[in-house]
């Protein structure tokens, strides 16, 4: 069993900078790709961004385009995404995910959700 709770939405303007957080608690995290979804209202949700469980293969989104990096640490049972230029159409709920394959995931390859951070991005 995995948990998985987000911190770190809020706020921000146009170009700012925002970090988001996943601390996760259970001890097979560490075999689990863990990522990020984001939904806007009457939005699908939409696959942003994983990490495989080791940390070394990130996979992106084609709109992150450069703009997001994640990260992990297994030590600590964390799994960060620092949003860089940020633009309105980033505001979203924010999810964090965990899973087992890797490849841009849909919401059937998730096993574990985290409950959601909102992200609001002002023009």
């Amino acid at each position: 069993q995995v948990q998985l709770v987000e911190s770190g939405g809020g706020l921000v303007q146009a170009g700012g900078s925002l970090r988001l957080s996943c601390a996760a608690s259970g001890r097979i995290f560490n075999t689990y790709a863990t990522g990020w979804f984001r939904q806007a209202p009457g939005k699908e949700r939409e696959f942003v961004a994983l990490i495989s469980w080791r940390g070394d293969v990130p996979l992106y989104a084609d709109f992150v385009k450069g703009r997001f990096t994640i990260s992990r640490d297994n030590a600590k049972n964390t799994v960060n995404l620092q949003m860089n230029a940020v633009i309105p159409e980033d505001t979203a709920v924010y999810f964090c995910a965990a899973g087992r394959l890797l490849r841009r995931w849909v919401p059937t390859d998730v096993d574990y959700w985290g409950q959601g951070t909102q992200v609001t991005v002002s023009s």
